[in-house]
């Protein structure tokens, strides 16, 4: 039987950094244009995108940023990054699974997800050929761009290809390339029941709190 492929977003799957990089631009948001955005506001305009895409949409509720802005918002966040970033409990037990093949596709860009890589300590896992980023397609999440590139790059077909994702517009993404997405919710940032409403109305019914449960899913999935 062909193996199948993983495919991992990274903020919010595999590190808690979603929160993070919302945040610092929430408070860049709220400085500039002089609003009061909450979190939740923020992530709703902005979670799980590309910058590309954020700004896109920022757009599109009169919000108009410009190239200084992002440059600005990615220097904040090396400043968090190098104050040390936490792989997510257990996940390392499923990047050991040779039974998978696996690969990361994430709306960050080529150099940031680099170091978020590094930091973590997973480079051994995911080589160059196996990092698929936003600087990569025309299109960011939610369309469904990059996890098409990924499985066309490394030959799979989109039914033989699995999904982690933590936002809604990864979860869209990866809906759109026609292939199996699994929910994963386990940070605060994600744990509450109207965004567990709102990724049951997507139509995921694979929804799991802790990457322990992900691996027996897997596990059983290929059995």
């Amino acid at each position: 039987m062909k193996k199948k492929l993983i495919i991992w977003d990274f903020d919010g799957v595999i590190s808690d950094t979603e929160k993070l990089w919302i945040e610092n631009r929430r408070l860049m948001l709220n400085q500039k244009f002089n609003i009061n955005w909450d979190f939740n506001t923020t992530n709703h305009y902005i979670g799980g995108k590309s910058d590309k895409t954020k700004k896109e949409d920022l757009e599109k509720i009169n919000i108009i940023t410009d190239d200084d802005f992002w440059n600005e918002a990615c220097k904040k966040d090396y400043l968090v990054m190098n104050k040390g970033i936490q792989l997510t409990e257990g996940i390392e037990n499923i990047f050991k699974n040779n039974n998978f093949e696996q690969c990361i596709a994430t709306g960050g860009v080529k150099d940031k997800t680099a170091a978020k890589i590094k930091s973590v300590g997973i480079e051994k896992y995911f080589p160059q050929n196996k990092i698929f980023t936003a600087d990569m397609v025309e299109h960011g999440k939610p369309q469904p761009d990059i996890f098409i590139l990924a499985a066309e790059k490394l030959g799979y077909q989109s039914k033989d290809c699995i999904v982690i994702e933590d936002s809604l517009a990864g979860m869209t993404a990866g809906l759109r390339a026609n292939m199996l997405v699994i929910a994963f919710i386990g940070f605060e940032m994600n744990q509450s029941e109207e965004y567990l409403k709102k990724i049951k109305n997507l139509g995921i019914k694979h929804i799991f709190y802790t990457m322990y449960d992900i691996e027996k899913f897997l596990n059983q999935f290929l059995s």
